[in-house]
């Protein structure tokens, strides 16, 4: 295609005909850039740039782009010719990908629901609660990230995400995430059908709550009648270094919400997991057999693609590496950044990392910040990671609630190299944001041109 006035004619169609704000936020960043290949943590351009994903597609990439095994099992799915969508048999593959995953989650979980999202899948989880303790409230968390259709959104409070969408789900509240105390009262009302919450809050800043407080959510949820979910959509398939991040805080939750990496990135699945009485529940009786369901859920494609994804993680020990990778980026981390005021603290478990900026003391600095804040409060993370993208060909992004934390979430297949090189880029931008006025007065610049678009 030949560049019409620096973008091209697919860019121009993309902006007449899909989402013309989202081509302009990347223009303005000079994030928008063709890729050609990619391969597990590096994408390549058409301009024979080699980018370093550091964001995973937020945690779809567990196992890298592209991995061969994955897209070869595709391969031979296609060429059978199978009963891909056929809607009206047992699916096997669907029955296989259960089994793997309720074997996996343990802990009473022995049913799975297929989704094609994270955001279906706390669909479900709202659908099956309520089917099963007759409560209509819901309980979630400050700060969460729970998807954005509209239930799934009734369960977030960050204004940004529902303005404009007019009234959500009725009787749903939200609690400051890791206070038990201020749990146990709402709790104590007995209306609630469901708590759902992140077991690690990912957009919210890479939030690690205390080791005993979702221990202590599980057993208040068991007293007062109310269902224990855990959104595992971005901790879940090893990326905190366990299958799940419940088996790393050693509880047993009532439904696991799985989707992002268990597709291995090339087709959409997800999963529920609950036990078998919650799922009794839901489908009660033979008219009942197909009263919630998915037309793409159970898919073959889907379903293969997840067996694939679950053989790769296993068999080439992912979690392990994530639980080492994970350690070896934040210590480095620390250690690159210790010098530097901004820089609040380094955070996450596995490879689910985020660096917390903060405000600066010294004057020099904090008036530039000041100035660049009330421009929009997002915009110095946008221009960390614009920095990062543009000077040294990483790829990361800042979290959806948290625009002080700059998430950092490499696949699990990222080699040491790959950190070692993030983390020289990281501490370069940094430095240059603590001395150099050019850094500020180009991203002043920027701002303001951002907010004429």
């Amino acid at each position: 295609m030949s560049a019409i006035a620096g973008v091209t004619a697919l860019d121009r169609v993309y902006a007449d005909c899909v989402n013309p704000q989202w081509v302009r936020l990347l223009n303005l960043l000079q994030m928008n850039v063709r890729y050609e290949r990619c391969t597990g943590a590096e994408l390549f351009t058409d301009g024979g740039r080699r980018i370093l994903d550091f964001l995973s597609g937020y945690c779809v990439h567990n196992t890298g782009h592209n991995h061969p095994a994955i897209v070869e099992a595709l391969r031979e799915e296609l060429s059978r010719g199978g009963p891909a969508m056929l809607q009206s048999h047992v699916p096997e593959l669907a029955a296989e990908l259960a089994h793997r995953l309720t074997a996996r989650a343990g802990g009473g979980l022995e049913r799975a629901f297929f989704t094609n999202s994270g955001s279906e899948g706390v669909e479900t989880a709202i659908k099956f609660a309520r089917a099963h303790t007759r409560r209509a409230g819901l309980l979630c968390a400050e700060g969460a990230f729970h998807g954005l259709t509209c239930g799934a959104l009734s369960l977030m409070s960050d204004a940004h995400w529902r303005e404009g969408f007019g009234p959500l789900l009725a009787d749903t509240q939200a609690g400051p995430f890791g206070s038990i105390g201020a749990l146990e009262e709402q709790l104590a009302t007995k209306k609630f059908a469901a708590f759902i919450v992140e077991p690690i809050q990912s957009e919210g800043g890479i939030r690690v709550p205390a080791a005993e407080y979702l221990e202590a959510a599980q057993t208040l949820c068991r007293r007062y009648g109310t269902l224990f979910v855990l959104d595992e959509v971005q901790t879940g398939m090893w990326r905190t270094g366990d299958f799940l991040a419940a088996h790393k805080f050693g509880v047993q939750p009532d439904m696991v919400v799985l989707a992002k990496a268990l597709s291995g990135g090339l087709v959409p699945v997800g999963a529920v997991l609950t036990t078998t009485a919650i799922s009794n529940s839901v489908f009660s009786s033979m008219q009942r057999a197909f009263v919630h369901a998915s037309t793409f859920g159970e898919n073959a494609l889907a379903m293969r693609a997840g067996l694939a994804t679950m053989d790769v993680l296993e068999s080439e020990r992912l979690g392990a590496a994530a639980t080492g990778l994970g350690a070896q980026l934040r210590e480095q981390l620390r250690h690159a950044l210790a010098p530097y005021e901004m820089v609040k603290n380094v955070l996450g478990e596995g490879l689910l990392c985020g660096i917390e900026f903060t405000a600066p003391q010294t004057l020099r600095l904090r008036v530039a910040f000041e100035a660049f804040r009330r421009i929009h409060s997002g915009m110095f993370g946008q221009i960390l990671v614009m920095r990062l993208f543009r000077d040294h060909d990483m790829l990361t992004q800042i979290c959806g609630n948290n625009f002080m934390v700059l998430k950092v979430a490499p696949p699990l297949v990222a080699k040491e190299s790959h950190l070692e090189q993030f983390v020289s880029a990281v501490r370069c931008v940094v430095d240059l944001a603590h001395n150099s006025t050019g850094f500020w007065g180009e991203a002043l610049g920027l701002a303001r041109r951002a907010v004429h678009i």
